[in-house]
């Protein structure tokens, strides 16, 4: 029975790093080595202050799929450096999310450059981490799926990682299958979870149209056992390097696969939470009386979610695009992000044409009272726990008034009847508007949101 004694994880990132850690303290017989092209980062890991860096494998930006295929340049460069300076028996898991029969390329370019006594088995081991929690999620995974080959080596080395876990997950909560489910798991499990929050966000709109809340509704059907309660959370929309990444994938895989009808359908979860966005900031704009040219909103979180310094495809940057179109001038706190990366990602030419206007209407504050203090509206955009503790009368008493303050993220559903009775005109996700009708949202292909007085008259049938 083949046994690993020697790992080398190429990728000291946010999923490597964990990884390759806790697997040395759980198996400490195997010795562990990272490596990574990035000195700094090496660096970084091996000091008191570690990085808080993201594995991914990117979107393409260029060429065939632009936007939606996964760029496997970087997986190509390493599949060709290990087939170079290996020998003997190895086993080359993936670790990255990657797309369907990725691992089959990374074999092709193995068995085209072989020689003797190198002999290398490809595994797909994906990873099932959430930001923020990913050292529990790696001690106590829900699962542990490996995908290989259905050859007599394939299940050697499926094995052989199978015992790797065993030292500390239970033999249930392994699951081996072929490359390809494995693969294919990993895209569907992050389709599934943004489903959800599209799903949820959805209704958000519906309950803000009817009267109907959209807490009690997701409590009502996650009580449910056939569709839980996790994921049902109504917000400004989801985030992060991997779902949009992650479906935008899935949908191109339909297409080049002849699929379009199921290429659609994920492309909606994507619609939708653009859609959810651009209509948070449409309503901003519509409570502030059809205008935010000139005045000061506090906006108050720009990571995509809590715990956690990553801002990559955040909501806040694309509902801060949203109001610098409209002129607003934005004033940003958020407690881990650091000021350079929140004007590098408004600067980005998708989210702002000319770079200079950002340094003219963003403000990044230390302090959420400095970032609150004359403003004309505070919007939560990302859910800390400190935006739960702040003292709002101190804040009501130095905004302009009447002051609103939106809640993007249901933070402060126990403390609303409190904010109104402080005096906030208090506008949250999935309840009804206080004015007499919705906002107008306009269609993603507007360059610049304008709201209309009413939505546009359907035609009449004939």
């Amino acid at each position: 029975m083949f046994k690993i004694k020697r790992i080398c994880c190429i990728g000291a990132g946010y999923v490597g790093g964990p990884t390759c850690s806790v697997i040395a303290h759980m198996c400490p017989e195997v010795h562990v080595t990272v490596v990574d092209v990035n000195e700094s980062r090496i660096n970084a890991w091996n000091s008191d202050t570690l990085p808080i860096y993201e594995v991914n494998t990117p979107t393409k930006t260029y060429g065939m799929g632009k936007g939606r295929a996964a760029d496997l340049k970087y997986i190509e460069a390493c599949a060709r450096r290990i087939v170079e300076v290996s020998n003997g028996y190895k086993i080359v898991t993936e670790k990255s999310t990657v797309p369907v029969r990725a691992a089959e390329s990374i074999r092709r370019i193995f068995d085209s450059n072989t020689k003797p006594n190198l002999n290398l088995q490809v595994l797909s081991n994906p990873e099932f981490l959430a930001e923020g929690t990913a050292v529990r999620d790696l001690k106590e995974p829900d699962r542990v799926l490996i995908g290989g080959d259905e050859t007599a080596e394939g299940q050697r080395a499926i094995q052989a990682l199978c015992d790797i876990y065993e030292h500390w997950v239970p033999k249930s909560r392994i699951i081996t299958t072929n490359t390809w489910s494995s693969e294919l798991s990993k895209l569907a499990a992050n389709a599934f979870l943004a489903q959800r929050i599209s799903s949820i966000n959805s209704i958000s709109a519906l309950c803000e149209a009817t009267g109907a809340d959209v807490e009690e509704v997701a409590l009502a059907i996650g009580m449910d056992q056939r569709i839980g309660s996790k994921f049902l959370k109504a917000s400004v929309g989801f985030g992060g390097s991997c779902f949009q990444k992650d479906v935008l994938n899935l949908v191109y895989l339909c297409e080049a696969l002849n699929l379009p009808e199921v290429a659609s359908y994920w492309q909606q979860v994507i619609d939708m939470n653009e859609y959810q966005r651009r209509r948070f900031a449409c309503r901003i704009i519509d409570c502030l009386f059809n205008t935010v040219t000139g005045k000061k909103i506090a906006l108050l979180g720009f990571s995509f979610k809590k715990d956690t310094g990553d801002t990559r495809e955040s909501s806040t940057i694309y509902i801060s695009k949203y109001l610098m179109d409209e002129g607003a001038q934005l004033h940003i706190y958020d407690p881990k992000v650091l000021k350079e990366q929140i004007l590098l990602d408004l600067s980005q030419p998708h989210i702002s044409e000319d770079s200079r206007r950002v340094s003219d209407l963003v403000t990044v504050s230390v302090d959420p009272y400095e970032a609150c203090r004359g403003s004309h509206a505070v919007v939560i955009c990302t859910e800390w726990d400190m935006f739960r503790d702040l003292d709002y009368e101190r804040i009501y008493d130095q905004m302009l008034k009447p002051a609103f303050l939106f809640d993007g993220r249901r933070v402060l559903d126990h403390l609303h009847p409190r904010l109104q009775n402080i005096g906030f005109q208090v506008e949250t996700i999935g309840k009804k508007v206080t004015s007499s009708r919705i906002p107008y949202t306009p269609t993603a292909g507007d360059t610049r949101i304008h709201i209309n007085p009413e939505p546009p008259v359907k035609k009449a049938k004939v």
